[in-house]
């Protein structure tokens, strides 16, 4: 219990040291903050000092900047993060709608990429040293190389434009979701595949493999009991690391299939300028990675209590 009262304690502190820098974003960057929220509501016409300074008042930018920050902090724990400079519309709104979008294709995509790579991983591993084991090998290495932005369009190109079975682009249904999350899968599979060989083939020589066969369990019950909880542990890490990047958003995917996720919300968000969608995107990304981080960490320990015991020594 002391171990997971801290790393919420941690949570907490990170949070909150996060929305203060993300507070901050209208402040570091060059030019009157007021003068940018009228660029984005008018475009680039003249500015009127008496607007700028209506502006000021309006949005409370005229009060001392820590007064400013809590009142902010203080409206984001109540679901209110602002309005969009571009449209005018609520903020988390627009966000719950492309993070459930985001989210989707990261889940899907990262379940595919697990299904296929630990019973990869696992033959790899048993098969140590045999032809198969180097062929899965030599691929999933090769194709953690392959960049999204080189997959995305060669899979448009067979799958949508060649054959004609899966749309190019937008977000109209299940086939849609296909060709994104395929690109999406395949880094992660790669990884996984690999972690997933070394894991097990450090559990297959582990002295409780040998004594869990010496009191006549068969290999697959031995695997089943002992090797595969054990072995999936490391990947398992892994896939909550993955998962808690993707839900920022995959820029590069969402762009080239027209996705309305959230990395496309904040692209869009960055190139208007839009303050308000910027904040609160990059609040509730790192909210999340850090609340997935913090879960499997509890997680990994409550599997594996030995590693929860070293580290509240720690």
């Amino acid at each position: 219990m002391l171990y997971v009262l801290r790393r919420f304690a941690v949570l907490v502190t990170t949070l909150l040291v996060a929305s203060f820098l993300v507070f901050l974003i209208p402040y570091v960057t060059p030019g009157d903050p007021a003068a940018r929220i009228l660029r984005a509501r008018v475009g680039d016409l003249v500015q009127d000092p008496r607007t700028l300074a209506r502006l000021r008042v309006e949005y409370g930018l005229d009060r001392p900047l820590l007064q400013q920050y809590l009142s902010w902090l203080g409206s984001a724990l109540r679901g209110d993060l602002g309005r969009s400079f571009t449209n005018g519309t609520e903020v988390l709104p627009q966000l719950m709608r492309a993070l459930s979008v985001t989210a989707s294709i990261a889940v899907i995509a990262l379940l595919l990429a697990l299904l296929v790579a630990v019973p990869l991983g696992a033959v790899c591993a048993v098969r140590r040293g045999t032809p198969l084991d180097g062929a899965i090998t030599g691929v999933t290495q090769a194709f953690v190389a392959v960049p999204e932005y080189w997959l995305g369009p060669v899979l448009v190109l067979v799958f949508a434009l060649q054959l004609g079975v899966l749309p190019s682009s937008g977000w109209h249904g299940v086939e849609s979701m296909v060709l994104p999350c395929l690109t999406v899968a395949l880094r992660p599979m790669s990884y996984f595949t690999q972690v997933a060989r070394a894991s097990m083939i450090e559990v297959l020589e582990a002295p409780y493999i040998t004594a869990a066969r010496g009191r006549g369990l068969s290999f697959a019950q031995t695997m089943l009991r002992h090797g595969l909880r054990n072995s999936v542990l490391p990947v398992l890490t892994l896939f909550a690391v993955w998962l808690a990047g993707l839900l920022g958003g995959s820029v590069v995917v969402e762009v080239i299939f027209a996705v309305p996720g959230v990395g496309r919300q904040m692209y869009d968000a960055v190139i208007n300028n839009d303050v308000p969608l910027i904040q609160g995107g990059v609040v509730a990304v790192v909210g999340l990675a850090v609340l997935i981080t913090t879960l499997t960490d509890v997680l990994y320990t409550a599997i594996n209590p030995n590693a929860r015991t070293s580290r509240v020594r720690a």
